[in-house]
């Protein structure tokens, strides 16, 4: 069975650009899922947990997030 996730477009994410350099993805994954380790940094999934419900992919002003099928 295939299963969605977020995946994160390193070329497009630019965190530094967020409040504070919080990113707007990280604070809209209510499962905490997404994770940013520290501000201005790329934040990263973690597809065993993730599951595709896009809130991050609205979330993210640069579109540097994308839901795949997996």
């Amino acid at each position: 069975m295939q299963r969605k996730m977020a995946i994160v477009d390193f070329n497009l994410c630019r965190p530094y650009e967020c409040s504070d350099g919080a990113c707007a993805a990280v604070r809209a994954c209510e499962k905490m899922v997404l994770k940013q380790e520290a501000p201005g940094e790329v934040p990263e999934s973690d597809p065993f947990l993730c599951k595709g419900c896009s809130d991050c992919a609205l979330a993210c002003p640069r579109k540097a997030i994308r839901i795949v099928t997996g």
